[in-house]
């Protein structure tokens, strides 16, 4: 239960000015408001189902790893190359 001192030091805080009527209908509505929550509170977690996904989420992403040996495709790489030059693709100088 709210106290109508409770109610004065925050509307100091919130500096606003309530009568005393005003002062009396904050507390009963803070009074349901609090009491609107704590009936809230008692409801149990358990109870509630976990509703955060509603589909079982499954990782599609392989395992990271190197799917091919190394160098297996090299040489057929190079020889699509317009120009070779050892291991590497020629190119036009750029700069």
């Amino acid at each position: 239960m709210v106290t109508l001192k409770e109610i004065e030091n925050l509307a100091a805080l919130s500096r606003i000015a309530l009568t005393a009527e005003e002062k009396e209908k904050m507390r009963s509505e803070f009074d349901a408001i609090l009491a609107y929550v704590a009936s809230i509170r008692e409801v149990s977690a358990a109870v509630v189902k976990d509703t955060r996904s509603i589909v079982a989420t499954v990782n599609v992403m392989r395992e990271d790893g190197n799917p091919h040996e190394s160098g297996i495709f090299t040489e057929t790489l190079l020889s699509a190359a317009p120009k070779r030059e050892g291991d590497y693709i020629r190119v036009k100088k750029i700069l």
